[in-house]
């Protein structure tokens, strides 16, 4: 029998018999909520997406074209779902992935730290971002991913000097990441007008560079072997660091699919995935190129204003993938989506378009701002518990018995 993920339900029901609220489970009041704590400038670069928003308003609209069609009188039974994935040749007993995101001391002291140990404990993959509030390592470690027998991917803002590149890539691996996500859509950041009005980019400050600032090679080739992190650094040494280090991680030009050599190079036989993959030409050139996989991704609306949603092109692009050879004892690439995730609902209608799993974001940022590590926990314990008791209902007994089939367009003719 699994440890159904559904006992969320019974335990905040329990808990309330002894005058015990949880945090609330409604997800868009806890962004309000969220609001209500953090600064203006903090919310809205969390908030935000690029120029009008119209792609992160068409991230969330493209779910509700899809409907879920419910089965009747199936035996399904609820203490027995499961919903387990595959990933890069790894088992995992959810579909649900920590999308990268940076800057996570704007919304919480704990920052980075309580979001990994939230999904360490939970044993959901965590991804951290290379714009991080903490460095790479401390967040392994505090963590305690290899405790909870949990995983950790490291996420690259490919950096313009390689040798600031190698570095990053052979900490992560020391450190314990078994992953490199590359995302390739954030070269150059996107028109952000609630940023923008507010003169807000917390990069100049140096914030969201605790990476590249603890980091050996960018303190001696660009700060002139004076860590910005010494107690001694002064007001300009930051600014100055903080000017170098954004010009690596967005500076304004795109890198080429040839160089994805280069990465595999220097990140050796461990797995890559390209994120930012909006289309079924670039997923076959990922795969040619031997990436491990594909994150079908508009980085939630943040970059190119009026793109497509990332949902509309998952389908044929987990279709192209599921349909190509692999050599005997290999695995066939993995698909990863994001971009619109809110409820169960969400999560298992993307898994029947064909993701192996689904990462999230914004909601559980939301729970940080709150509460900090149980915020977090929180946040992910309820998307958990909807996806499986939506899908039980649905009369799923498994995640695996997801398809297309499942699915009916509610803007199409009957």
């Amino acid at each position: 029998m699994s440890d159904p993920k559904s006992g969320f339900l019974r335990e905040i029901y329990i808990g309330g018999l002894t005058g015990q609220r949880p945090q609330t489970t409604d997800l868009k009041l806890l962004e309000q909520q969220a609001r209500e704590k953090l600064s203006p400038e903090a919310y809205a670069y969390v908030a935000g997406s690029a120029s009008t928003e119209t792609t992160a308003r068409a991230n969330l609209a493209e779910f509700e074209k899809w409907a879920i069609v419910p089965r009747m009188l199936r035996s399904t039974t609820l203490a027995d779902f499961t919903s387990p994935t595959r990933l890069f040749g790894r088992d995992y007993p959810t579909p649900l992935i920590i999308a990268p995101m940076g800057v996570q001391a704007q919304l919480h002291p704990q920052a980075d730290i309580a979001t990994a140990s939230a999904a360490a404990e939970l044993q959901i993959p965590y991804t951290h971002s290379s714009a991080a509030s903490r460095p790479l390592e401390a967040v392994y470690e505090q963590a305690r991913f290899e405790e909870n027998e949990s995983d950790a991917w490291f996420q690259l803002y490919w950096p313009t000097d390689d040798e600031l590149t190698e570095s990053l890539l052979k900490r992560a691996k020391k450190a314990g990441y078994r992953v490199l996500v590359v995302t390739l859509d954030t070269w150059q950041l996107g028109w952000r007008p609630r940023d923008l009005d507010q003169a807000y980019n917390p990069f100049l400050t140096g914030e969201g560079v605790a990476n590249v600032f603890s980091d050996p090679v960018f303190v001696e080739k660009y700060c002139d072997g004076k860590s910005p992190l010494a107690p001694t650094a002064t007001k300009d040494d930051i600014t100055s660091a903080s000017v170098a280090a954004i010009s690596q991680l967005s500076p304004g030009v795109s890198r080429s699919w040839s160089e994805l050599a280069l990465l595999r190079k220097l990140w050796g036989d461990g797995p890559i995935v390209l994120k930012g993959i909006q289309s079924v030409p670039d997923a076959a050139r990922a795969i040619q190129a031997g990436m491990d996989g594909v994150w079908v991704s508009n980085h939630g609306g943040r970059q190119v204003d009026g793109a497509v949603a990332s949902l509309r092109q998952l389908h044929s692009i987990s279709e192209y993938v599921r349909g190509i050879e692999v050599e005997e004892g290999k695995e066939r690439p993995t698909v990863i989506f994001d971009s619109g995730v809110r409820t169960g609902a969400n999560v298992m209608v993307a898994l029947c378009l064909g993701a192996d799993a689904v990462a999230v974001g914004r909601p559980w940022a939301w729970g940080l701002a709150v509460n900090g590590q149980e915020g977090v926990t929180s946040v992910l314990k309820t998307i958990l518990a909807d996806f499986e008791l939506n899908s039980a209902l649905a009369g799923f007994q498994s995640s695996t018995q997801f398809s297309k089939a499942a699915l009916v367009r509610t803007d199409a003719p009957l």
